[in-house]
């Protein structure tokens, strides 16, 4: 016990016994503590193991303890010792979820794949079909494109029913319009942004059906892909992306292609012709993607569909009159609307529009690499058809054309960093066969040391 003087209340002193502070062993040192060390103190259980443990530690006068602290950091241990289990359950709940939704993202680009090779193959063969009654490729080609005044429709039939966030078709019509400017779409702003959009997909058109007339759906199909290659030295000219050395040479592989296939035929008839015309729709087709991907790069899906369909408008209103001037110059004769084969040309331009549709969905639903693969995968698919049901004969060199074609196409696709990914993964399996070896390695040498062991031999190692 310990006397302590403290004034009362009338400022008289006054003596009282308090319990004595300083408990330590004497030639124990022990660590000096405040106000707010003691107030931790006795926020100790009381009557409790934690104040026993604290109490011991205390007279024993433990260098650097502080109360509570055994039995606390132990709780604290075992709190975290059982939060760790749920931590490694939840990160394996999440990388499960995130490889789930990686393999439905393949399997859907896979599925995608599928139906866009198959719709484009579908739009082939049926032009080549609708050609053996009906023999005008600009009418099939305008009639075609009015289709795609049904793009926004189908767009906005979509978002109704997936999202939760309901608008009118007008208050969606005029968000997407933000597209042509802030003030929204005007006629001039109309004409201006869609008439060389809508002539580039015009000439697109017109020129692949005109060149399915002179060569087979493969030899064209194989053509169209060149696209790529000419994308690729439109972008580097003019958007000045980066120069890639595989993507020249790929380039250079879709030219020797075409001059291949234009050579098939000795330069002259109707296959040179048609070298030149699906060579022509490659390029316009390159040329609307370079001028899409300049000025409407960032566009939404919903943009880029009422775009789609505001150019659907545009050929309905402007581009009837060519139709119109070639059928009283009787470069392209129709004959009566009731003789006209409505079946293939209303199956052709629904199958041209579902292509459209997949290619511009799929690219944002799963990876743009596989839509391209679905491109080049029409050409055996033509090829398939027509070997099956038109029993065409392919020659050597219009085989070996089409494989170079198909090639370039392939290395068009390689990503920017390829080498460098490429170059990694030599690296790791080389690391992991260095790794294998150096553990046969050590395996063999303990199993020779064992053996030698049994033998009574002793194993010297020469360096």
């Amino acid at each position: 016990m310990s006397c302590a003087v403290v004034p009362d209340a009338g400022e008289e002193s006054s003596i009282r016994l308090e319990p004595l502070k300083n408990t330590h062993l004497p030639g124990k040192a022990t660590p000096s503590r405040g106000c707010g060390r003691a107030d931790l103190t006795d926020k100790v259980a009381v009557n409790g193991l934690h104040d026993i443990e604290d109490r011991i530690l205390r007279i024993t006068g433990y260098y650097g303890y502080n109360p509570g602290y055994s039995s606390h950091r132990r709780d604290d241990e075992n709190e975290v010792h059982a939060e760790t289990p749920g931590s490694d359950s939840s990160t394996e709940s999440r990388s499960y979820h995130t490889c789930t939704s990686t393999a439905l993202k393949v399997l859907g680009g896979l599925l995608m794949v599928l139906c866009v090779s198959s719709s484009w193959v579908g739009t082939t063969q049926v032009v080549k079909l609708t050609f053996q009654s009906f023999s005008c490729p600009f009418f099939i080609s305008w009639f075609s494109s009015n289709w795609n005044i049904l793009f926004f429709p189908l767009y906005y039939a979509g978002h109704f029913m997936l999202t939760r966030e309901k608008q009118t078709p007008i208050q969606k019509f005029r968000e997407c319009s933000r597209l042509f400017g802030e003030d929204g779409m005007t006629l001039k702003l109309f004409v201006k942004r869609t008439a060389p959009f809508s002539i580039l997909w015009t000439l697109t058109n017109y020129l692949y059906l005109l060149a399915l007339k002179k060569l087979t759906a493969t030899d064209v199909s194989a053509l169209y892909c060149c696209h790529k290659a000419f994308v690729f030295l439109l972008s580097w000219i003019v958007l000045k992306d980066r120069f890639m050395g595989v993507r020249i040479v790929a380039a250079i592989m879709a030219i020797t292609g075409i001059v291949m296939m234009a050579y098939a035929d000795g330069f002259h008839g109707d296959s040179f012709v048609g070298v030149a015309l699906a060579v022509g729709s490659a390029s316009t087709s390159a040329l609307y993607k370079v001028l899409f991907k300049m000025f409407l790069g960032s566009a939404s899906l919903g943009e880029v569909a009422h775009f789609l369909s505001t150019m659907g408008f545009f050929n309905l209103i402007f581009i009837s009159l060519v139709p119109l001037i070639l059928y009283f110059t009787k470069m392209e004769h129709w004959g009566s609307l009731s003789s006209l084969p409505w079946g293939y040309l209303c199956g052709l331009a629904g199958l041209w529009l579902v292509f459209n549709v997949l290619v511009h969905v799929g690219v944002v639903l799963t990876y743009p690499i596989l839509i391209s693969i679905g491109t080049l995968l029409s050409v055996p698919g033509n090829a398939a058809v027509d070997v099956l049901k038109h029993e065409v004969i392919f020659s050597v060199v219009r085989l070996a054309a089409t494989c170079v074609i198909c090639l370039g196409f392939l290395l068009l696709l390689l990503p920017e960093e390829w080498d460098a990914v490429t170059l990694r993964f030599l690296a790791a399996i080389a690391d992991k066969k260095s790794e294998d070896h150096g553990e046969e390695l050590t395996d063999s040498s303990a199993h020779t040391r064992a053996r030698s062991r049994a033998n009574g031999a002793v194993s010297i190692p020469l360096a």
